[in-house]
């Protein structure tokens, strides 16, 4: 099984486990926000190492990643109140300090003329996460939660034809259609 061969959700997922193992999350990264298109900090403790892992993933997929580029793909709409959204680019800080550190552990390395590359070291770790991911699938270790939903029944009175209107010049053929039915339909309600 190859990296390609499995969910990148589930690849990213595992190798931030493992790189949370041996790498330590920079001091600001308790405070700081991903980019001035989010409104809050993440809320997830490990994210750092999520983003780390999903930069292995890109440095892979891509072959040469820069910060720009990262800042592009991590980016995202801010929303502006009133007016029109436009995307805006990413937490430079964050993504270069991730870089940084995945170039100090071995798992990425310069590439020429300019940005990085994954090593060997990191393709061999990408490699085996992804069969252990693949034998993680074989045993349904990830299989999705679905809440399923109440449904409930409801009573409700309705007229299929319009209400009379007390118009003198109607005839009775017309007055007869304008009254109409009541009846009681059921009404399959979601909560």
């Amino acid at each position: 099984m190859g990296i390609y061969d499995v969910p990148s959700k589930y690849l990213i997922e595992e190798t931030s486990k493992i790189l949370g193992q041996e790498l330590e999350q920079p001091s600001f990264a308790i405070y700081v926000k991903t980019g001035m298109h989010k409104e809050r900090a993440p809320q997830r403790e490990d994210w750092f190492f999520v983003r780390m892992a999903s930069i292995m993933y890109r440095a892979y997929k891509w072959q040469v990643i820069g910060t720009e580029r990262l800042r592009s793909y991590y980016g995202g709409r801010k929303n502006r109140g009133l007016k029109t959204e436009h995307h805006y680019k990413a937490s430079g800080k964050v993504i270069r300090s991730a870089v940084q550190t995945l170039e100090k552990a071995g798992y990425l390395e310069v590439a020429k003329p300019k940005g990085r590359k994954i090593s060997s070291k990191g393709f061999k770790l990408l490699n085996e996460i992804s069969k252990v991911v693949a034998k993680n699938m074989q045993e349904d270790k990830y299989k999705k939660v679905i809440k399923e939903k109440k449904v409930t029944k409801k009573k409700v009175e309705t007229d299929f034809a319009p209400k009379r209107q007390d118009n003198k010049n109607m005839s009775k053929s017309q007055d007869k259609k304008m009254k109409g039915d009541r009846k009681w339909v059921e009404i399959k309600i979601k909560m």
